[in-house]
């Protein structure tokens, strides 16, 4: 059986992390009837970030003693390093390497899978040393 300890910050923050992956793999799917999968993964990634904070901010991390403002400064900026992963491997694999293999089952589907898979440890030790760390000073 599968023994998850919750006190365990770092399996909040997959846990919480992995909940706001959902919101971003679902928004995705619906704002692609709008746009275009390039922006859907760039919008939706968005979206997927404001609830990674706030889940991060109550549920993993301790109170950091910051500014909200400057406090999602920093979380944009760990999560600048983020989306460019994601959207590089994303629209990278969808675009250009699935079709190179003949890939064809549900290849943006999967794509993004992979691409908001990927920054689970940079982001991790990102918030964790930067975004909500003690460190009380301003960016």
């Amino acid at each position: 059986m599968l023994n998850i300890k919750l006190n365990s910050e770092f399996n909040r923050f997959i846990l919480t992390g992995g909940f706001a992956a959902g919101v971003n793999f679902l928004s995705r799917i619906g704002l692609s009837e709008f746009m275009s999968y390039r922006y859907a993964v760039f919008v939706a990634y968005i979206i997927g970030m404001i609830t990674a904070y706030t889940l991060a901010k109550i549920f993993v991390f301790e109170k950091s003693h910051q500014l909200v403002h400057h406090e999602f400064l920093k979380f944009t900026l760990v999560n600048i390093i983020a989306v460019v992963q994601v959207w590089l491997i994303s629209v990278g694999l969808a675009e250009y390497g699935f079709p190179a293999i003949n890939f064809s089952f549900y290849p943006e589907e999967i794509a993004h899978l992979i691409g908001i898979s990927v920054p689970v440890l940079t982001s991790y030790y990102g918030h964790k040393h930067f975004t909500f760390s003690k460190n009380d000073e301003p960016l």
